[in-house]
């Protein structure tokens, strides 16, 4: 039988998936689906990032502002993309079905994990808590305007629902998105990034997460910004948490 959470009309209201172009896409391979993600190195890193970005986002959005700060901040990135974004191919976004390519994202560039410190942003959160999860001596997990209970969001963003099908999700729900479990798994360093007032994922999903991963710790709130504008609005705050978070290790 198929998973609720991998269905059609699950996916059209999670993924925006919208075709973007760029040069040297670093190619991951995952079943039959071609991620075209995108790998930047810098010399003596001293970190390398994998990130994973938004809904509606694709790698590419990240190469004008987010990229060069990331290379004054002194570390590799890799931008993770997902099924049908950007330039990848393969099988239509799904939100179980993606939870399989977290693991060959963070393999392929073979570094350590005691070097890596994931990324997820919004959605991206789901699959960065994933490979914590997977890699538990992985340095260092960001999760930005994330979300604590995948199910409940889902809930949100649909219209009603028969019980029966309400109640499948929630037990599908504790089987792959125990968000819960996969953080408490984590043995690295955690840092939380919301905005106060994020009118999408309520700040509450910060102080859940929070609370729910082990020492060390830290959650920074931001009183301006949205849920989209989070790094531009709060620019110079923003990069100088991260920075203090990649020099702690």
């Amino acid at each position: 039988m198929e998973l609720l959470l991998n269905s059609e009309i699950v996916s059209k209201r999670y993924f925006y998936p919208r075709y973007s172009s760029f040069e040297q896409p670093y190619y991951v391979e995952s079943g039959e689906n071609i991620l075209a993600c995108y790998y930047h190195k810098v010399e003596n890193p001293k970190k390398t990032i994998i990130h994973f970005h938004g809904n509606g986002e694709v790698v590419s959005d990240y190469f004008d502002s987010f990229l060069p700060q990331i290379e004054k901040l002194g570390c590799n990135i890799l931008f993770a993309e997902y099924r049908q974004y950007g330039l990848s191919t393969g099988e239509a976004p799904s939100l179980v079905g993606m939870l399989e390519d977290v693991e060959k994202i963070i393999k392929s560039i073979g570094v350590a994990p005691e070097e890596i410190i994931l990324f997820g942003r919004s959605i991206g959160s789901i699959y960065a808590l994933h490979g914590a999860s997977l890699f538990p001596n992985i340095a260092g997990l960001v999760i930005e305007s994330g979300i604590a209970n995948v199910v409940s969001r889902i809930f949100i963003q649909m219209d009603k629902l028969e019980s029966i099908i309400v109640e499948q999700m929630i037990e599908e729900g504790k089987i792959y998105f125990d968000h819960e479990k996969k953080i408490k798994a984590f043995h690295g360093q955690t840092l939380v990034l919301h905005t106060q007032y994020d009118s999408l994922i309520h700040s509450s999903n910060a102080n859940t997460l929070y609370d729910w991963a082990n020492e060390p710790k830290q959650l920074k709130l931001f009183w301006d910004g949205d849920h989209n504008n989070i790094s531009s609005v709060n620019k110079e705050e923003y990069f100088n948490v991260l920075e203090e978070f990649i020099d702690g290790f």
